[in-house]
């Protein structure tokens, strides 16, 4: 093989390196590391470290229920059942906020050391936006940390029924 042709071959190992990464997807490097990669990952594209990080109780918050400490997050929670991480939860305003919410039903369909793709249904009402209805987002979402951050946050920002960005964030467990 010409210098060229590994070369090729070498770019085009990253590139599908690159793109199973931001998809969640686990792919073997050589043909020794097939077995490991394929032992580890599970039918819905779960590996045991995205289950063991995911599964259990984590904090949920929408920036505008809240400022500063987590005293007022909500709670969502994902469940292992099977082949699928389903995952519920709300958190709930107080005081001039006591009618707005966030609430997220639905279940994570992939995940990757950096995040999760989640396939449902996000809720949010806040008095200020929209005229204080209720809007629904149903679909496929991604949540990622970046940094140092110690939460994952929904990268579709946009709030679909106004011109608002809503920060909907998912906690590590433990803080």
């Amino acid at each position: 093989m010409t210098r060229f042709a590994m070369n090729t071959v070498a770019m085009s190992a990253c590139v599908v390196l690159a793109l199973s990464g931001l998809l969640g997807v686990s792919m073997p490097v050589s043909a020794g590391s097939a077995a490991a990669t394929s032992a580890q990952k599970t039918a819905n594209g779960l590996d045991a470290a995205a289950r063991a990080r995911l599964v259990g109780e984590h904090m949920l918050t929408l920036q505008w229920l809240g400022w500063g400490d987590l005293s007022g997050a909500g709670k969502v929670v994902v469940e292992e059942a099977g082949d699928t991480l389903p995952m519920r939860g709300e958190q709930r305003g107080s005081g001039e906020n006591a009618d707005d919410y966030v609430r997220i039903d639905g279940r994570i369909v992939a995940a990757s050391r950096d995040g999760f793709v989640f396939e449902g249904e996000i809720f949010t009402r806040v008095h200020h936006i929209a005229n204080g209805n209720e809007c629904r987002r149903s679909g496929t979402f991604t949540f990622k940390a970046t940094g140092k951050r110690r939460y994952w946050r929904l990268q579709e920002m946009d709030n679909p029924c106004d011109s608002a960005t809503d920060y909907v964030d998912v906690y590590f467990r433990g803080i």
